[in-house]
């Protein structure tokens, strides 16, 4: 993959705008924060609101792993000390340790469709 000649990161081919010269390897963001392109002729550009709504997307996929690990953790630290609330957390952790794989699995297709629509 080639690297854009103003900030180092490494994109694929279609990341580029075209030309010679001073457009040559320069990605898509750089092209515009430098003045070398316009944002209507990038299409494949990122827009600060394309990356809220993907950002918004993974961590709406990821966040029940953060909250079983983050309460395995929790119980294993704190929480077995407490005599009718820890065996409720233990509950509640099992039940969220088994259904948290099944639903990721689950809704897989639909975490795609939806990142499908937001790339540009």
């Amino acid at each position: 993959m080639p690297t854009c000649r103003m900030c180092k990161q490494n994109y694929p081919n279609d990341q580029f705008i075209s030309g010679n010269g001073p457009r040559y390897l320069v990605c898509a963001r750089c092209g515009i924060d430098h003045g070398l392109a316009n944002p209507d002729t990038v299409p494949q550009l990122y827009t600060d609101e394309i990356m809220n709504a993907r950002f918004a997307l993974y961590s709406a996929r990821y966040l029940p792993w953060f909250v079983v690990i983050v309460g395995w953790l929790l119980f294993l630290s704190l929480g077995r000390g407490i005599e009718l609330w820890s065996s409720l957390f233990l509950a509640f952790l099992l039940v969220a340790t088994i259904a948290v794989p099944i639903l990721h699995f689950l809704t897989a297709l639909r975490f795609k469709a939806e990142l499908s629509k937001l790339t540009p």
